[in-house]
């Protein structure tokens, strides 16, 4: 198990290195996305200015206040809550964010499906898990919000964050087929048949 602290944009060599129970510290460039978000850019047709080759996205629809721009607040916004939330729901996104975008790691929480895992090998991907409740921690980490894209789908808008010792996260996915959600899988079914033989239950 190894530590990296990553600055996207990261190379795919860099991607490929993370394995699961590895964990990651973020620094610089984070972007924020959610269903919205991806139901415009892929069922919709939109397009975002950013360059997302090799960035990280985490899954979240951040509270924020509108503020006057500065140095600061450089986007006109000030972050309260950047929380995060689950992630099955936007599995199908995975591929072409990572295709047609070029992302490289997925932040949130929950995990996501085989299909993503395929991408993630295929692809040269990870998905970093973060603990849910954790959203005021969370937000300390976020330096400002530098910019933001598709803001008419506000607060599900396209996010561009600056973060500072964002994690440790938890490599819960990574590009070699491993997958802690599998194994958790695994071995709850394991004890649930060892339950079920013992109080003499047969399940074929």
């Amino acid at each position: 198990m190894s530590h990296f602290d990553l600055q996207p944009p990261v190379s795919e060599d860099q991607v490929r290195r993370l394995r699961v129970n590895d964990t990651v510290t973020l620094n610089g460039a984070l972007y924020g996305i959610r269903d919205a978000t991806q139901i415009h850019l892929f069922d919709r047709g939109r397009r975002t200015r950013f360059d997302l080759a090799g960035h990280a996205v985490i899954h979240t629809a951040p509270n924020v206040k509108k503020v006057e721009q500065s140095a600061a607040h450089p986007a006109g916004y000030a972050p309260v809550c950047v929380g995060t939330t689950t992630s099955d729901r936007m599995e199908r996104f995975t591929r072409p964010l990572m295709d047609q975008y070029g992302v490289r790691l997925v932040i949130g929480k929950g995990g996501l499906r085989e299909g993503s895992l395929k991408c993630f090998g295929e692809l040269g991907g990870a998905y970093l898990a973060i603990v849910g409740g954790a959203a005021a921690l969370e937000t300390t980490w976020v330096e400002a919000i530098e910019d933001v894209d598709l803001d008419d789908l506000h607060p599900e808008s396209l996010w561009k964050f600056r973060v500072r010792g964002f994690g440790p996260l938890v490599v819960a996915m990574d590009s070699h087929g491993g997958s802690l959600y599998a194994q958790v899988k695994r071995a709850a079914q394991e004890r649930r048949a060892h339950a079920l033989e013992s109080l003499g239950v047969k399940t074929e």
